[in-house]
């Protein structure tokens, strides 16, 4: 490397250096607000030997720092923001809602019937279990057989004490 090259790289880093250490010393001692800069306007028609200081204290104008404040990604809509609009409060009364209880719909299908002369048999499914049932049987202590007629069956269910039928077809 030539020496002119080496003294030129040393004259860089030595006015950077001096630069990144003595930031004070470079700041102007009449600022007060640090986003406010002076600037002197250029003049037309000086003549090259005027001194620099001499034309920046004849009119030194401030600009302002002009940059954003707040979010710059902030949600912005072209509408006007709607009126508010009067609330009258009115006291809400909450009443609960009691619902009356009903019988759970009947899990049995009828299968088939088997009338002897003295006595009806109903046969029933529920799920994978056949019932055979009489009137007056309990089922599952659940379900009570009221009356078996030709065409319908009824059945009372025990914890509500709620009647139910179930059609179990015609004679025809």
């Amino acid at each position: 490397m030539s020496t002119k090259r080496v003294v030129g790289w040393v004259a860089f880093f030595g006015v950077a250096a001096a630069l990144a250490w003595f930031p004070e010393y470079f700041k102007q001692a009449d600022d007060s607000d640090p986003t406010v800069v002076a600037v002197a306007p250029p003049t037309k028609g000086k003549t090259p030997g005027t001194s620099a200081a001499a034309s920046s204290a004849a009119a030194v104008t401030p600009i302002q720092d002009l940059s954003p404040a707040g979010d710059l990604f902030a949600a912005r809509s072209w509408k006007a923001a709607p009126a508010p609009g009067t609330v009258t409060e009115q006291p809400v009364i909450d009443t609960p809602v009691v619902q009356t209880p009903t019988a759970p719909p009947l899990p049995f299908q009828f299968v088939g019937r088997l009338d002897d002369r003295s006595d009806l048999q109903v046969f029933l499914q529920n799920g994978e279990k056949i019932y055979v049932v009489r009137k007056g049987d309990v089922i599952d202590e659940t379900w009570r057989i009221e009356r078996i007629s030709d065409e319908e069956l009824n059945l009372v269910y025990l914890p509500l004490h709620l009647a139910q039928t179930l059609s179990v077809g015609s004679t025809e």
